[in-house]
Order: structure tokens, then C-alpha cells, then sequence
């Protein structure tokens, strides 16, 4: 079955509508915001549940010089993000309407939590790379409002951080994706380079692309730049310090974006991506990235201190298992590689069910108890019974500890590791040992926040109330699904199985080869097995070590505090160095012509260097010739730019260049474009005045300059000019994409382009439609660029009456 355009369409547009519509909503129904936006998201999970079944891309032209579409594509993996964006979004705005109940800024909240939705449903849906892109940064930027929702220090630092790291290492999948598409250029079976999913992509190409990618010796610098930006959206050792700092946001936000959607976006990279990277280089990089993540993140859970400390070193520790998953395969034995996929299809959805209950709850226990402090709480189950039945559910969900929905993910990472070490021998055995050894402190500090509800109550604590339903009802859902996956393994094992293999087999196929197909079950395991072994040793040993984590939890806490061994050390160091010693002093110096050096110094020496690495040629001169009139205005204007150089004062240096503008008028003049030289005059007018009004207000000149710094000034004049000049010859000599019965002329292109065709219906689309070239030019051709320069300069003017006007009332 096909997937249907409109739908598919109206899924991702929807939210971002709905967040255009949230500051004039919430002026009209207040609070009962968050109902609208639950329904907003209620009615995307309707539209893609209308797609279950549906496999396919559909495209819509989106920049037709380039060949590139907006593409989107539906399948089993689309379709588990798009519906935990959607459904767990569903709860989460209604748990939003009881927990932000006389919060601040309620209108950016919902407005931002429903754009980052409509952002995560376009990076579920994208097929090409360059949608995938956009979504993936607009997704960072929703989180960086988010996390510093409330505008405090602490807050702010976080979403800096987050911002810092994850859009770093978007850049970083940026570089990737453009190498994907280069080697794709040349892959015959590509109909499209910038397409990843769908007929004519490279996935659909796998093999053609492995090999011209091993050819090329891009392999490993595509797999690691790719790995980068997974690892820090997804938050991998190293890149995983922004996510415990990222618990400042509210806590429904750190439901919804920090366990159940934005940081499953990198592990849905590594899954989409597996196809066609899978290889022995994907195997080495993603398993051991992926249980050093789980393993050292579990210890960092066990020391943490605030239960959403815990839970996000949790959530880092869960991803790890993820990425470890789906990054075990074997090119001998198909067999490990379909263990591996369905230990990562498989957990996406059970880390979603159960980790987004357990932030609910902690939600939940903040907003009543009022201290998120773990020392502080204790026997809650006697005030929050409902709460503390729902925390059973999900806490031994994260335990795996059989029947519920964790341990059957585990038990298939457990059984991929040891068939992969079993096959390969060697040092691979070391992953079932890491794999245990990392699930024993997850048993740990599981528990720990189970007993948050049991054991004694301290007396500070006092009465803890039951929250509003609207807080209790969605955890209470998350844990029935978490709840009802758990229940399935049970009735496997009797014959029965619920349709959510099913589902979870057409995910793991979104992650096996072309035609590949996944007979995906699961069951409470009946005989001993390697994989049972192992999670009896993880119990059995987390049990016995459970009452010593006091004692656990100050000696991991001592390690951590080692200098480089802290979490934050290198980014905070980093940081300081910037804002303590020499590099921000002489960067930020307050001075004009320091920021103008660096950035065009900079943009001329990235242009230039471009240049040289594309073995680009000056084009040649043919037919040029210098009439005595021309000449002269050459020679006058080459007087008047050196002139500038030595004028006694800044008024005389305006004068003196104002020569060079009006010589360029008299240039085009003698060039029979009368238009441009009437333009030119009336800019080098009003700029020579506006200049000399300025200029009045300040010192008759500087002066004092030493000689290195006229050198260096000099040198930078002379980069810019020459980026200038090579930058207007290339462009102008040939311009891609143009018919080749246009010469690939630029001039050619606009000559031909520009008056109406000789025959022509009411609506000229192909040609500008007017004789005068400039003004179609600047109209037409370029009607976006003018559109945004006349929106710049309104803006501008905006700023100003708005500065002159609190001026004038005494605001600043």
C-alpha cells in the first residue's frame, strides 16, 4: 500500500500550524491551551495511524533548479517515531495542563513544544537529506527554548550547553551527508543524490554506494561524521554532558524530549542508516560506542543525587543499548544482524513506553513533594498508591526484570553480543561481559528509584496529596502499553501473540537490507540459554550488591570527581579558557574594524582556499578593449582609491572615495546602461551625506595607527578585493544548471531570459516578461533576494524609531 501525499503532508504542516495559532489562542481560552494542543497531536496519530500498513515516499518539488524535492517516506521505522511523537505528545500536553498550571510564558511553551513536535515528525518522515537536515536543527532549536524556559542561570547554561553540542554535531552529519551526496553523484542506480529513502535512493542502492564509498576512501569519514551527530543528539560518551544539565526544563518537557522523541533521533539515524553503512567498520564504531555509553552512563546514574539526574544518565545509558544494538551485525552470519536490528527496534519503543512513565512520575513527585532531592523522599506509596503502582511497572521495566517490557529488549541484546563474540572469538567476548556488567548498575539504581515509594517515610516530608488526573492519567496509559508489551511475552510463550510483533517486525525490517524480511516474536524464554544466563547473573548479582549502594553510589562518586574523570570538565574548562586568558580580549575588543577584519578575513580566506581546492581557472578575456574615454575614468578612479589611503581626516577620506562611486556612474555611462548609472549616482549621493552627518559626530580622525597594523589592513583589503573580483568573474562565466543552448552564460541566460517570448499565453513563467534587464533582474529573477534586502532595511528602520523612541521616554 502506498502511503497518501496529503496525509503525510498535512502530519508534519499540522503542528507547526498549531504553533502559529497558540498566542492568539491562548489570549482567547487560557490554560485550555494545552487541550488544544493535545488535540493537535491527537489528530496527527489519527492521520498516520490511517497510514499503518503503507510503505513508500512521495515527493513534492521544492527547489526545481537543483533537483531537489521535499521527500517523505513511510515505513515501519517512520511510522514508531511518528507515533511516539504524536501519542506520547498527546499525554504529554494534557499532563502539561495540570503540571504548568500558573507557570510563566505558558503561549512560547505550547507554541515551541509544537513546532519541536512537527520537527520530529518531519525527521520520522524525510527521505531526503536535506529535509532530514532542516528538521534535525529545527528540532535543537525548539530544545534550546525549552530547556531554558524558565530564564533562570542554571537554565540558561543548560540550554547553552545543549545548543553547543547538539548543533555541533549536526554540523558534523552536515559534512557527512554532503560526502553521501557527492559519492551518490556518480552511483548510476541514484536517480537522485540528495534522496536516502525510496526507489532511485541510496538505500535502495546499498551496495553500489558501500562500494563506491570503500573506492573513494570516504567509508570510514562518512561513518564517523554521521556518528558524531547521532552521538550528540542521542547523548554518547562523550557528547552525553548536555542531557542531565537539559532536566532544568520543565518536567513534561523532559518527558517528551529528553526520553521519548529528540534523543531518539540520533538512534533513528543509526537505524536508518544501517543499510547502507553496515560493515565491519559500522560494527567496530557503533556496538563498542554503544555499551561504553550504556555502562558508564549506568554507573553516573548511580551517583546521581536528583531523581532527574538519574533519569537522564538512565535515558543516555538506554540509548547506548540502543545504538549497541543496532550497531551488531556480521557479514558471515545474517542471522547477528537480525538480532541486532530487533534489539534496537525493539527498545526505541520500550525505553519510550517506560522512561517517559518514570519522568511523569517524577513530575509528579516534585510538583508534590516539592524536593527532587533522592535523600529526601521515601515511602510515597502510602499518599500516591496509584503513582507508586505505576512506578512498579515502569522502574522494573527499566530493571529488566521479567515479565515486564524491558528485560525482552535486553534479552535480545544479550543474545546479539554473545552470538557475535561466539562467531567472531577473540576480544568480541568482551561485549557480553560489558553488556552485563553495565545492566547490573541498571538493575541498581532501577531499584533505588523504585524505593522511592517504599521503605520509611522521613518526617520532613510530611502529607504528600494526589495530583490532578490530568497528571496521573497519562503515566497511568504509558504504563498500561509498557504494562500490556510485558503481558505479551507471557501469552507468546502460550501461543497467543498480540499484533505488536507485527509492528515491531516491519521496524526491524526498516533496518535490514533490501529484501530482508523479519519474523519478529517474542516470549518468556522456557530453557536455560547464554542470553537467560546472563540476565539471571544481572539480577542475582544486583540483588545481592542492592544493599551496599550507599556505599557503591560514594565510591562512583569519588571516581567521578577526579579532575578529567567529571562530566563537565572539558566543557567547563573549555569555556573558562575562552573566557579567561588572551583569545576573548583580543576577538572582543569592542572594536569595529577587529570584528570587520575577522569575519571577511576570514569568509576571503574560506572562499579562496575553495577555490584552490576545486582547481578552478580565471576565465579568459576575449574582445576587451579600452577606449581613451574609458581609460581615463579607469585612471581617475585608481587616483581617488589610492588617495583615500592618505587623507589628512575621515572627512576628507569620504570625499575622496565618493570619487570612485561617481567614476563607476560615469563607468556605466559609457557602457549604454544609463539605468545603473542613474542608480549608482542617487546611492553615492546619499551615502556621502549620511556618511559626512556621522561623521561630524565624531573625532576629526584617529590617526596613531602603528605601521603592523597598516600592513595587516592592507593585506586584508587586498584578500577581500581579490575574493571579490575572482568570486564576480567565476560567477558571471558560468552558472550550472542552465539549458546548454544558453552557452552556460550567465549574460546569455539573462539577454534571453528576461523580454517575453514571441508567443505567449496570459501567465509567463519561463521568462521575466520587461526589456529593461536590471529591473527584471532585480524583480524576478532575484525577487527574493530584493524581497529580503527591502525586509532587512524595514527592520532596520523599525530598530531605530523604536531606540529613538525609548531614548526620548528615558528607557535607556
Amino acid at each position: 500500500m502506498q502511503p497518501t501525499a496529503g496525509i503525510i503532508l498535512a502530519v508534519v504542516a499540522l503542528p507547526f500550524l498549531g504553533a502559529a495559532a497558540v498566542p492568539l489562542l491562548y489570549r482567547v481560552i487560557g490554560e485550555r491551551t494545552a487541550y488544544f494542543a493535545a488535540a493537535v497531536a491527537a489528530a496527527c496519530f489519527a492521520l498516520i495511524a490511517t497510514q499503518f500498513g503503507a510503505e513508500g515516499a512521495i515527493s513534492v518539488r521544492w527547489i526545481p533548479a537543483l533537483d531537489v524535492s521535499l521527500s517523505l517516506y513511510v515505513d515501519g521505522l517512520a511510522l514508531l517515531i511518528g507515533f511516539l511523537a504524536s501519542g506520547v505528545g498527546v499525554l504529554i500536553f494534557t499532563y502539561s495542563g495540570g503540571y504548568m498550571h500558573n507557570e510563566p510564558g505558558k503561549p512560547r511553551y505550547y507554541a515551541t513544544l509544537l513546532a519541536f513536535m512537527g520537527a520530529m515528525l518531519g525527521i520520522a518522515f524525510a527521505a531526503d537529506l536535506i529535509a532530514l537536515f532542516v528538521f534535525w536543527e529545527l528540532t535543537s532549536v525548539a530544545s534550546f527554548i525549552l530547556i531554558g524556559h524558565y530564564r533562570d542561570e542554571s537554565g540558561q547554561y543548560a540550554a547553552r550547553k545543549s545548543m553547543f553540542v547538539t548543533v555541533s554535531g549536526g554540523l558534523f552529519m552536515l559534512i557527512g551527508f554532503l560526502l553521501l551526496h557527492w559519492v551518490a553523484l556518480d552511483v548510476a542506480s541514484v536517480e537522485s543524490a540528495f534522496r536516502l529513502a525510496g526507489e532511485g535512493s541510496m538505500l535502495a542502492s546499498a551496495d553500489a554506494m558501500q562500494t563506491a564509498l570503500r573506492e573513494q576512501g570516504l567509508l570510514v569519514p562518512v561513518l564517523l561524521l554521521i556518528g558524531i551527530g547521532a552521538a550528540a543528539k542521542s547523548a554518547q560518551v562523550p557528547l552525553h554532558i548536555w542531557l542531565p544539565d537539559a532536566m532544568e526544563a520543565p518536567t513534561p518537557v523532559s518527558a517528551f524530549l529528553h526520553s521519548a522523541t529528540m534523543v531518539k533521533a540520533g538512534v533513528y539515524l543509526v537505524g536508518r542508516m544501517r543499510p547502507l553503512l553496515v560493515t565491519d567498520e559500522w560494527v567496530l564504531l557503533f556496538a563498542l560506542l554503544g555499551l561504553v555509553t550504556m555502562t558508564i552512563t549506568a554507573m553516573l546514574a548511580v551517583t546521581a543525587s536528583d531523581i532527574k539526574e538519574l533519569l537522564a544518565y538512565s535515558t543516555a545509558s538506554h540509548l547506548g543499548l540502543i545504538v549497541a544494538g543496532y550497531g551488531i551485525a556480521s557479514s558471515a552470519d545474517a542471522h547477528i544482524g537480525l538480532l541486532g536490528a530487533e534489539t534496537g527496534a525493539f527498545h526505541v519503543l520500550n525505553h519510550a513506553l517506560f522512561k517517559a512513565t518514570l519522568f511523569l512520575v517524577a513530575g509528579i513527585i516534585a510538583h508534590e513533594a516539592g524536593t527532587r532531592a533522592i535523600e529526601e523522599l521515601g515511602g510515597l506509596s502510602d499518599d500516591l498508591p496509584l503513582t507508586a503502582g505505576i512506578t512498579v511497572v515502569a522502574a522494573l521495566g527499566m530493571a529488566g526484570v521479567p515479565p515486564f517490557n524491558g528485560f525482552y529488549s535486553k534479552e535480545f541484546l544479550f543474545d546479539a553480543t554473545y552470538e557475535l563474540a561466539a562467531h567472531d572469538g577473540g576480544l568480541w567476548w568482551l561485549l557480553p561481559v560489558v553488556a552485563v556488567f553495565g545492566s547490573i548498575f541498571t538493575f541498581l539504581y532501577s531499584i533505588r528509584f523504585l524505593m522511592l515509594f517504599f521503605g520509611e517515610k522521613p518526617e520532613e516530608l510530611g502529607h504528600v496529596h494526589e495530583p490532578p488526573w490530568s497528571m496521573r492519567g497519562p503515566p497511568l496509559l504509558l504504563a498500561v502499553g509498557a504494562g500490556i508489551v510485558g503481558l505479551g511475552g507471557i501469552t507468546a510463550t502460550a501461543g497467543f501473540h498480540l499484533p505488536i510483533e507485527e509492528f515491531v517486525g516491519r521496524i526491524v525490517e526498516s533496518s535490514l537490507p533490501a529484501g530482508e524480511e523479519a519474523h519478529f516474536s517474542y516470549h518468556i524464554p522456557t530453557t536455560l540459554s547464554p542470553p537467560v544466563l546472563m540476565s539471571g547473573v544481572t539480577v542475582a548479582v544486583g540483588a545481592v550488591a542492592y544493599p551496599f549502594y550507599d556505599g557503591i553510589r560514594d565510591g562512583l562518586r569519588a571516581v567521578r570527581d577526579l579532575g578529567p574523570l567529571r562530566p563537565n570538565w572539558y566543557y567547563n574548562g573549555a569555556t573558562a579558557l575562552m573566557d579567561t586568558n588572551e583569545i576573548g580580549p583580543q576577538i572582543h575588543n569592542g572594536l569595529l574594524r577587529t570584528y570587520a577584519l575577522w569575519f571577511l578575513g576570514g569568509t576571503s580566506a574560506l572562499a579562496l582556499a575553495g577555490y584552490v581546492a576545486a582547481t578552478v581557472s580565471i576565465p579568459t578575456f576575449s574582445g576587451l578593449t579600452v577606449t581613451i574615454p574609458l581609460g581615463i575614468v579607469l585612471v581617475v578612479a585608481i587616483i581617488g582609491a589610492a588617495a583615500v589611503t592618505g587623507a589628512p581626516s575621515h572627512v576628507a577620506g569620504v570625499l575622496t572615495l565618493s570619487i570612485l562611486g561617481f567614476m563607476v556612474a560615469i563607468f556605466y555611462i559609457l557602457a549604454d546602461a544609463p539605468d545603473l548609472a542613474l542608480t549608482q549616482l542617487v546611492i553615492e549621493t546619499l551615502v556621502l551625506v549620511i556618511f559626512l552627518l556621522v561623521i561630524d559626530k565624531l573625532p576629526a580622525f584617529y590617526g596613531g595607527s602603528k605601521r603592523w597594523m597598516l600592513v595587516r589592513d592592507g593585506a586584508a583589503s587586498l584578500a577581500v578585493g581579490t575574493t571579490v573580483m575572482v568570486t564576480v568573474l567565476l560567477s558571471t562565466a558560468r552558472t550550472p544548471g542552465v539549458p546548454s543552448y544558453l552557452d552556460h552564460s550567465l549574460k546569455s541566460f539573462f539577454i534571453e531570459r528576461a523580454p517575453p517570448p514571441p508567443e505567449h499565453g496570459s501567465f509567463i513563467i519561463d521568462s521575466g516578461g520587461g526589456h529593461n534587464i536590471v529591473n527584471v533582474i532585480l524583480v524576478d529573477f532575484r525577487a527574493f533576494d530584493t524581497l529580503g534586502e527591502i525586509s532587512v532595511v524595514a527592520m532596520a528602520a523599525l530598530s531605530i524609531v523604536t531606540l529613538i523612541a525609548m531614548q526620548q521616554r528615558g528607557e535607556i
